[in-house]
């Protein structure tokens, strides 16, 4: 996963909305958003070369999304950083001590931001960074820290804000946006200037690399939630929907 628009509201109609596209090589196996038959209540896409997952959602109101961090740390990890969210969707540890747990074993794996939440809180926490809960308010999360302003973090969040009334089909446009940044406006993350290019729009597409899924998911206060996951292929080709409600 590598942009996440997203909004909590606590006490609001609809307390969790996210927006988000994972960009990731074509060639790495993947199974589209499904009910996981060895999970019993997760519902999400699955890394079928590590076992992970980028975001999904689990039993009683869990939620969890992952990104990794670009530039300025290692790139490979002892375990593959899918597992911090499957293992939080598939387990009953309490959102506050699984989080501190990620936090004690950061180390063991390449740079990473997790959003983790239940029907309560949301947490944000980094492998550079220890857990913290995060209050009302729209924020954007790409390769970098939370609401590092990158230029595509600052325009969907900004898309999300203004149209938070609005309905799925609006967001997915949002992050099916292709506009490159300004080289001024590029960030310096050790990569060349030609990937930094690539990777600046929010949605990407390559012949080799791209966004693989767009995904939304939009929370009702009883705790009904509905995700929507869009596929595509190499240049950016339309795959398939496919949507999943889970009642309160």
């Amino acid at each position: 996963m590598c942009l996440i628009a997203f909004a909590w509201r606590p006490g609001h109609a609809q307390p969790l909305i996210v927006a988000a596209n994972r960009d990731e090589f074509y060639a790495r196996p993947t199974a589209p958003l499904a009910a996981w038959p060895d999970a019993p209540g997760v519902c999400a896409g699955r890394d079928l070369e590590a076992g992970g997952t980028w975001l999904g959602i689990g039993p009683a109101g869990r939620f969890a999304a992952v990104t990794n961090i670009r530039g300025g740390g290692k790139t490979q990890g002892q375990r593959s950083r899918g597992e911090l969210c499957a293992a939080y969707l598939k387990g009953d540890c309490s959102l506050q001590a699984y989080a501190h747990t990620v936090h004690a074993q950061a180390g063991e794996y390449a740079g990473f931001n997790l959003l983790l939440g239940d029907r309560q809180a949301l947490y944000y926490l980094s492998s550079h960074t220890a857990p913290e809960a995060l209050g009302e308010g729209v924020y954007g999360l790409s390769n970098a820290g939370l609401n590092t302003p990158w230029s595509k973090l600052l325009k969907a969040r900004a898309a999300l804000a203004d149209h938070l009334a609005d309905t799925p089909d609006t967001w997915f446009d949002m992050l099916a946006n292709p506009e490159l940044a300004a080289d001024a406006d590029l960030p310096q993350t050790g990569v060349g200037l030609v990937t930094e290019r690539l990777l600046s729009s929010i949605f990407i597409a390559n012949e080799t690399y791209g966004t693989r899924a767009s995904t939304v998911l939009v929370t009702q206060a009883d705790g009904a939630r509905t995700l929507i996951e869009r596929s595509f292929g190499p240049g950016g080709r339309p795959l398939g929907e496919v949507k999943r409600v889970v009642p309160a």
